[in-house]
C-alpha cells in the first residue's frame, strides 16, 4: 500500500495522540519524528522494566538532545509514567508525544492528562482528502477507511478479525469487562444502533444483562475509541427535541463487519447507516482538529430530523445524508424546518451520485465530492459552497 499524508495538525508543544489501533499513529509519528527518542510500550521488556520502575524513564530521556521530542508509544499500557513525564516537562521543559489507543486506563490511574499541560490530538480512519484519487466510496462502504484494513492484501477478511483483536488483546488483558461472550454480544446488538437513537434498556434486554452492565459495555467502546455517542443539538432550541443521543461505530468498515447479515435484512438499510457514519467521521476528525466544535443530530419529537449538526465559533452547517440517487422533496423537510429555527445555518444535502444545485437555499452535493473537500483547518462551509 502506497504511503498516504496524514492531514491531522500537531501541536508545539507536548500532546497525547489517541486513536484506535490500525490507524497509524506509530508511523505517523515515525515519519514526523525520525530521529526522536521512541520508547515502545508494546514491547513487552520495555514494558515490565518501566512498570517496575516507571522512574527509570528519567535515565533513559536524560541523554537525548533536548530539541528532539520524546514519543511514548502505547502509554496507556504504564500510566503510572505520566507522573514522571510531568515532571520532565515541567522541570525540563522536555516534549512529548504520547500515542495511545485507550484513555482508560490513564483516567482510571487519576493522571488527568497531564492537567491540561498536553494537548489532545485523535487519529482515526483515513480521510476522503488524504486519499485523493485512490478514495472510493464504494469500497468505504464496503471495508471502511482503517489504515490497517486498507494495507491488508485481504481486507475482508483482516476486517472480520479487527474486533475479535481488540477482545483479545485489550478488552481480556486489561479485564474491561467479566463476560467476554456478553461483551461479544453487545457489540453485535448495539451495530443496529448504528446512527440511530440510543436505548439502552432495549440493547441490555436484547443481550440478556442489566441496563448497568449495557451502560457499562458502551462506556468501555467509548474509552477504547470505537465507537462515540452523539447529543441531541438543543442549543437554542424552539421545538422538543428527542433526549436520547446516537452512537456510532468510529469506522463504517468496523459496523460493517459486526452487523449480522441474514436472508430477512435490506442491504440498505445498512449502506445509509455506513454512509452516514462515513460523513460522521470526517466531521468528528474536523471537529477535533479545530477543538471548539461540537458535531451533534437534531430530531424534534413531531418526527423532523437533520442527520449531522456541526456547531462552533467558525462553522453552524446542518446535513441531511441520502444513500439514494436522487433528492426529493420530502427529503429536504428536516433541513427546512431547522432552516426557520436556526436561520444562521448553513443547510446540505449530500446524496450518493447527486448533482450539485441548489434548492430552497439549501445545497446539494454529491457525496464522494463533498468528503474530498472536508480538510483539517479549512472552512467546510466555504468548501461546500464552492460550484
Amino acid at each position: 500500500m502506497r504511503h498516504y499524508d496524514r492531514l491531522v495538525r500537531e501541536p508545539k508543544g507536548s500532546y497525547f495522540l489517541l486513536g484506535p489501533r490500525g490507524t497509524g499513529k506509530s508511523s505517523l509519528l515515525s515519519r514526523r519524528h525520525p530521529d526522536g527518542l521512541r520508547i515502545d510500550l508494546l514491547d513487552a521488556a520495555v514494558e515490565r522494566e518501566l512498570s517496575a520502575r516507571p522512574e527509570r524513564l528519567l535515565d533513559l530521556v536524560a541523554p537525548h538532545p533536548r530539541d528532539q521530542p520524546v514519543v511514548l508509544d502505547e502509554v496507556q499500557r504504564v500510566p503510572e509514567l505520566l507522573n514522571a513525564v510531568h515532571q520532565l516537562i515541567e522541570r525540563d521543559r522536555r516534549r512529548f508525544v504520547l500515542s495511545g489507543s485507550s484513555a482508560r486506563k490513564l483516567r482510571r490511574a487519576g493522571t488527568n492528562l497531564l492537567g491540561g499541560r498536553a494537548a489532545m490530538t485523535t487519529l482515526g480512519p483515513f480521510l476522503a482528502a488524504e486519499l485523493g484519487d485512490d478514495f472510493s466510496l464504494d469500497d468505504a462502504l464496503r471495508v471502511g477507511l482503517i489504515p490497517l484494513i486498507l494495507a491488508s492484501p485481504e481486507p475482508e477478511r483482516a476486517l472480520r478479525d479487527y474486533a475479535g483483536l481488540y477482545v483479545r488483546e485489550e478488552v481480556r488483558a486489561e479485564a474491561l469487562v467479566r463476560s467476554h461472550g456478553d461483551f461479544s454480544r453487545f457489540l453485535e446488538v448495539i451495530a443496529f444502533s448504528h446512527a440511530s437513537p440510543v436505548n439502552i434498556s432495549d440493547i441490555a434486554r436484547d443481550c440478556a444483562i442489566t441496563r448497568r452492565t449495557a451502560e457499562g459495555y458502551l462506556g468501555v467502546l467509548e474509552d477504547l475509541l470505537l465507537g462515540a455517542r452523539l447529543p441531541p443539538f438543543t442549543r437554542g432550541a424552539v421545538r422538543a427535541t428527542i433526549a436520547h443521543p446516537k452512537f456510532y461505530y468510529f469506522d463504517a468498515g468496523l459496523y460493517q463487519s459486526l452487523l449480522p447479515a441474514g436472508p430477512l435484512d435490506r442491504p440498505s438499510e445498512a449502506g445509509g447507516a455506513a454512509l452516514e457514519g462515513i460523513v460522521v467521521q470526517h466531521l468528528r476528525a474536523w471537529a477535533s482538529d479545530a477543538g471548539d466544535h461540537t458535531v451533534s443530530f437534531w430530531r424534534t419529537r413531531t418526527g423532523l430530523e437533520v442527520d449531522i449538526v456541526l456547531y462552533g465559533p467558525e462553522e453552524f452547517i446542518a446535513v441531511e445524508v441520502k444513500l439514494s440517487r436522487t433528492v426529493k422533496s420530502s427529503d429536504l423537510s428536516g433541513l427546512r424546518a431547522f432552516g426557520t429555527d436556526y436561520p444562521e445555518a448553513k443547510r446540505f444535502v449530500l446524496a450518493r451520485g447527486a448533482r450539485s444545485e441548489e434548492v430552497d437555499g439549501i445545497r446539494i452535493l454529491p457525496v464522494a465530492e463533498a468528503l474530498k473537500r472536508v480538510r483539517p483547518g479549512e472552512s467546510i462551509t466555504n468548501a461546500w459552497m464552492e460550484p
